[in-house]
């Protein structure tokens, strides 16, 4: 059984041929937001970053996978573990799905899947968790669907353009019975 293989879709590690795509969504302007960044990153930084991209959860207490689809293997986005935590048992999880025309079709859906069955049996985590901004609806119905709950909220903790919002925490615990 590969639990980062689904319907649709396939999680697979980075390779250096994902330069391009990589270049293109952490320079869109329009994730800037849900990404924590404010400025570009250049082909040369992001080589580098793939190059490194093998080294081991446990050491770099973070893991990126690219989403492709299941038939033409063709990536459509990527899905982040990060603040990985062994001694509490936990970590967070970011998804993107990048262009619209691939979204509204359950590939994040089954990628969020895969990544919490991968992270609760190799990972032996006890949750996963997410922040999320307030008005990021889509992402907030994803995330509910899926189980998990909001457990809370971080006041005027982003900056945008209209100001600061508010950033809700969801925790997806696991239960070991199910």
């Amino acid at each position: 059984m590969n639990t980062l293989s689904g319907n649709k879709i396939i999680l697979r590690a980075l390779e250096l041929t994902d330069l391009d795509f990589l270049y293109q969504l952490e320079n869109d302007e329009s994730v800037w937001e849900v990404s924590n960044t404010s400025t570009p990153y250049s082909k040369y930084v992001l080589k580098q970053y793939l190059e490194n991209a093998h080294r081991d959860i446990y050491e770099v207490k973070q893991l990126r996978l690219v989403i492709c689809t299941s038939e033409k293997m063709k990536p459509i986005g990527f899905i982040d573990l990060f603040d990985f935590e062994p001694r509490h048992s936990r970590i967070g999880v970011g998804i993107v799905i990048f262009k619209d025309t691939d979204r509204r079709k359950g590939y994040a859906s089954e990628a969020l899947k895969l990544v919490a069955d991968y992270s609760f049996s190799h990972l032996k985590v006890h949750q996963l968790f997410a922040n999320i901004s307030e008005d990021n609806h889509v992402s907030i119905k994803l995330f509910e669907k899926l189980g998990f709950e909001l457990s809370g909220s971080k006041r005027e903790w982003i900056i945008s353009e209209k100001g600061f919002k508010n950033e809700l925490f969801y925790q997806l615990i696991h239960d070991k019975k199910s």
